[in-house]
């Protein structure tokens, strides 16, 4: 008996082992390191690491406002870009289940966005937005290519939140598509033979039988929205005087640009409670409002 627990354990260490120390040496030890840190006065240089406690907190809340509006720019930011990539994703997915010509090149051409890197995508919309958008401004005359897309406070913030919502919504919108398929075709049939209109079916009877997709769609996008970097430093750097810096870039300027490593890291401790409280209440309700098929 005790060999065959021995092998079974052999068996499981020599399986779940390599991921297990690659996850621990990856994520685990930074996390606990970072947690340590937060806890000092370090410039993430010198071997020199002055324990301070919880001044590092104090000073967050109390004497640095970037970190507030910082926060409230991810909020916003968060809020609409969620709603729109699950809106824009959801759509996408619904048409695109119907036979239309050429819906396989279509699902392609949408989620090819999601395959290219951030940086690499902001920067192409970076050009778009200053050279091809003035560009067709002096040709169509219109005020909405003339506006300065990069260059102010409302007009950085949508322009982040469209690029946010191209990349993001294809990969949304495959979730979707494979939820919407597994749909029973008949109860969708039953519904339009009751009378139900395609407003009706779609509201109480589709969404309803997708929840689970909707419950993995908004975990994903609020995840990518508290995250988002690459496309904030790409396209605004955090500009103009920070009115633009997310969350992140936040925490990345303090630790790497200021040389505060402590303070840099203890604003990420707070930033993961955040997002780890947000996303937990998102699945308990979405979870709750699922339904059997």
């Amino acid at each position: 008996m005790k060999e065959k627990r021995i092998t079974a354990l052999l068996q499981q260490l020599v399986y779940v082992g390599p991921a297990l120390l690659f996850f621990s040496i990856t994520i685990m030890i930074p996390f606990v390191m970072g947690m340590y840190y937060s806890f000092t006065n370090w410039n993430g240089v010198s071997g020199n690491v002055e324990w301070v406690g919880f001044d590092n907190f104090v000073k967050i809340f109390t004497d640095d406002p970037s970190f507030a509006d910082s926060f409230w720019f991810t909020t916003k930011f968060t809020i609409v870009g969620v709603i729109l990539t699950n809106l824009v994703g959801f759509f996408l997915a619904y048409f695109l289940t119907k036979k239309i010509r050429g819906r396989n090149f279509l699902r392609t051409i949408f989620f090819m966005p999601n395959v290219i890197g951030g940086l690499l995508l902001g920067f192409i919309w970076q050009f778009i937005f200053v050279k091809g958008f003035a560009t067709l401004g002096d040709v169509t005359g219109l005020s909405f290519f003339q506006l300065p897309w990069l260059g102010d406070e409302v007009t950085g913030f949508w322009g982040i939140i469209m690029v946010f919502v191209w990349q993001s919504s294809g990969y949304l919108m495959i979730i979707y598509i494979a939820s919407i398929t597994n749909v029973s075709k008949e109860v969708l049939e039953a519904a339009e033979i009751d009378g139900a209109s395609r407003f009706q079916v779609l509201k109480n009877i589709m969404v309803p039988l997708i929840m689970p997709a909707v419950t993995v769609c908004l975990f994903l996008a609020i995840s990518w929205s508290f995250k988002m970097f690459d496309l904030n430093l790409s396209l605004t750097k955090g500009g103009p005087y920070g009115s633009t810096e997310s969350l992140a870039m936040n925490v990345y300027n303090e630790a790497f640009l200021n040389n505060r490593y402590g303070l840099g890291t203890a604003k990420s401790l707070i930033f993961f409670i955040v997002v780890a409280i947000i996303t937990l209440v998102q699945v308990r309700l979405t979870k709750n409002k699922e339904v059997e098929a």
